[in-house]
């Protein structure tokens, strides 16, 4: 298990700090051990890539009729942690070969993907799967884009994980 970031004394500089947005799932599991690795400045809970206009509420998207994938923000210190092992860690917790599912999350929400904002990580997020598709015999699904309609998740859903610590999560800690 990797050790928990958010009882870390650790300093961050503003221009050190990328961003990437990860769909695995349910989002709590997700983003509780995206929080735990180390040079990870902060994460949040939202909804991305849908395709009706924002705002939308957890109840438009659990219908999957709006297109939404559950996501965590990662925001990311490149001087002490890099893509790479940001991507090899969310890999570690998800299946890429599932199309719309993660342990019993089942519907388009619960999606595999990665959503960039720097067009400079595609290479980094393509290598990245070409190596993890080597563990695999069936091709990888998760989808790789650029950001679209990102917004926040309801209070409720951010840190879920710490506040409910026997809630439902499909990552193994």
């Amino acid at each position: 298990m990797l050790p928990y970031n958010k009882n870390l004394d650790l300093t961050f500089d503003e221009k050190d700090l990328r961003t990437i947005y990860l769909a695995g799932g349910c989002f709590w599991g997700t983003d509780a051990y995206m929080a735990r690795v180390i040079g990870v400045a902060q994460t949040e809970s939202g909804y991305a890539n849908g395709q009706i206009p924002l705002p939308v509420t957890y109840e438009e998207v659990y219908t999957d009729e709006t297109g939404y994938a559950e996501v965590v923000k990662v925001i990311y210190d490149t001087t002490k942690v890099s893509l790479t092992t940001i991507l090899e860690e969310f890999f570690s917790i998800t299946n890429p070969t599932t199309l719309n599912k993660q342990a019993d999350d089942i519907g388009t929400r619960y999606r595999s993907g990665i959503y960039y904002v720097d067009e400079k990580d595609v290479d980094i997020i393509e290598a990245v799967i070409a190596k993890v598709g080597t563990r695999f015999e069936k091709p990888i699904v998760t989808e790789v884009e650029p950001l679209k309609n990102y917004q926040l998740a309801e209070e409720y859903h951010q840190d879920y994980l710490d506040k409910n610590p026997d809630g439902y999560c499909h990552v193994v800690f």
